[in-house]
């Protein structure tokens, strides 16, 4: 395992380093110093800028609580991975809100697909099958920007539009994209 490899070598590295430290003389503060900027900087970027927009997300998604004559019953679908926001931990209020599912399998079905699964596979067909009519679609809609150009027929015809993009991270992968989208449906 990984994790274990890594906590072994953290455990057996720190004290090296420290006795190293204590054994200098005309470099302990420099080295201190070093050492401290070097962690120092990863620490205030991965704690934040990267992957933020989950947040600014949720924070941006707070503000439709607030009652509004554009608004009449705003609700959101999250098209994102699996626990992606924090959700309700960040919305104070009873907005209708929505994920794609990802319940583990308890059955032991081998062939055995989530919601999200089945979402990225086919996002338009999905999209197009689960919000066939009019009142099943919601008013707003929340992703990756990975996402956008897959189902931009969709949201095209839906009368969605960007109403607000946030920075989420400098190094993208998979279905997690640069930033984070929010499509407003308009003319409901």
């Amino acid at each position: 395992n990984k994790i274990v490899c890594y906590v072994a070598l953290i455990e057996y590295t720190l004290p090296c380093v420290g006795y190293s430290l204590a054994s200098l003389k005309a470099w302990k503060k420099p080295a201190v110093c070093l050492l401290l900027i070097s962690n120092l900087l990863p620490a205030l970027y991965t704690g934040l800028i990267h992957q933020r927009g989950t947040l600014d997300v949720m924070n941006h998604i707070q503000q439709l609580c607030v009652p509004s004559s554009t608004h009449l019953s705003p609700d959101v679908l999250f098209l994102m991975p699996c626990h992606s926001t924090p959700f309700y931990s960040h919305v104070h209020c009873p907005l209708k809100m929505q994920f794609l599912q990802c319940p583990p399998d308890l059955t032991g079905n081998k062939s055995y697909v989530d919601e999200a699964e089945l979402f990225f596979s086919d996002p338009e067909g999905w999209l197009n099958t689960m919000l066939h009519t009019k009142a099943a679609l919601p008013s707003h809609l929340v992703f990756f920007d990975v996402l956008e150009k897959e189902i931009s027929s969709f949201l095209e015809v839906n009368r969605y539009i960007k109403s607000k993009e946030l920075f989420h991270t400098h190094v993208p992968e998979g279905q997690v994209g640069r930033s984070i989208c929010v499509f407003e449906r308009k003319g409901m």
